[in-house]
């Protein structure tokens, strides 16, 4: 229809945090538009910085073609049905699929609103390309533009990963290291490892998007040099690598967990994330299995993420 010609409707739910990856697997079935998440947050520091709240609830939207209006309401009704069958599973609480027309030149950059400047760990700060922040002493600042890759650091599991990242800088374990970033997303993660001693990065990721957000992102970064990014997963038929970020979720760490020891050299270290603190046991085993022995474990609210090295 003319009238709806260049605009979308967008599907907005509420969803605790255990529910999130489900409720955007729903969605993404019916919006070829994609789904964004964002998590709760407060302003902090005279709005230059912002605190992520676990204890609310995200808020999870898709985008349909609203083209045909008869078939993105038909894809709301669907969505919303599945969600409803979703509830009997027990998970906590699912709000109610909200719908409203926008037209495509905001949505292009109305999603920007969503991303505020926000510190990790002591001295790890995310800075949205299109922020001011205040740099303070020790600041580890990271310019960002996410895209439409994962990874801008408002993910608990994203936020573990950059923790777990902190920690190994602390004690001298990124000085000068090599390090694999499996499933790159942003190219959060490879910025960080960078910043904070790293030598050599190789990023990869499956999907073409990400590679070319995580290369984006490095150039933005004065990084060009330093990360590497490409399209592939493991193995990666390189020499193997200081430390290892793997920031999937459970059930791909248990089936990679021996091709992403043989990526590790002998006492090289793996950071994972992306797990559900209930699945934290099956990980626990598979790296067992792969000769990796689990140390450091670091957890917000549903999420764990954890530190192993490789006997």
């Amino acid at each position: 229809m003319a009238e709806t010609s260049g605009r979308w409707l967008e599907l907005s739910v509420e969803a605790d945090v255990e529910a999130v990856e489900a409720v955007s697997e729903i969605l993404s079935r019916v919006a070829s538009g994609g789904t964004t998440v964002e998590p709760a947050f407060d302003l902090v520091d005279e709005g230059l910085d912002a605190r992520v709240d676990p204890g609310r609830p995200s808020v999870v939207r898709a985008y349909v073609p609203a083209g045909d209006r008869g078939a993105a309401e038909r894809a709301a009704a669907d969505a919303a049905e599945a969600l409803g069958h979703l509830q009997a599973f027990g998970l906590r609480p699912i709000g109610e699929v909200t719908t409203r027309l926008v037209h495509e030149a905001d949505w292009a950059e109305a999603w920007k609103a969503h991303f505020p400047v926000i510190r990790v760990g002591r001295r790890i700060v995310i800075k949205p390309t299109w922020r001011r922040h205040r740099a303070k002493a020790g600041d580890v600042v990271i310019a960002l533009d996410p895209g439409m890759a994962f990874g801008t650091g408002l993910h608990p599991t994203t936020r573990l990963c950059l923790v777990a990242l902190e920690w190994l800088a602390d004690r001298g374990r990124l000085d000068g290291a090599r390090v694999l970033d499996v499933g790159c997303g942003s190219g959060i993660l490879s910025i960080a490892a960078a910043k904070l001693g790293a030598k050599g990065v190789f990023a990869v990721d499956t999907d073409p998007i990400a590679v070319e957000a995580t290369a984006a992102n490095a150039s933005r970064n004065g990084l060009s040099e330093v990360i590497r990014a490409g399209v592939g997963s493991v193995p990666t038929d390189g020499v193997p690598f200081d430390i290892v970020c793997a920031n999937l979720i459970a059930s791909l760490l248990v089936d990679l967990a021996p091709a992403l020891a043989a990526q590790l050299r002998r006492d090289g270290t793996i950071v994972a994330s992306g797990i559900f603190a209930d699945r934290l046991s099956e990980v626990r085993v598979a790296f067992a299995r792969a000769r990796l022995d689990v140390g450091e474990v670091w957890d917000e609210g549903d999420w764990v993420a954890l530190e192993a090295m490789r006997r």
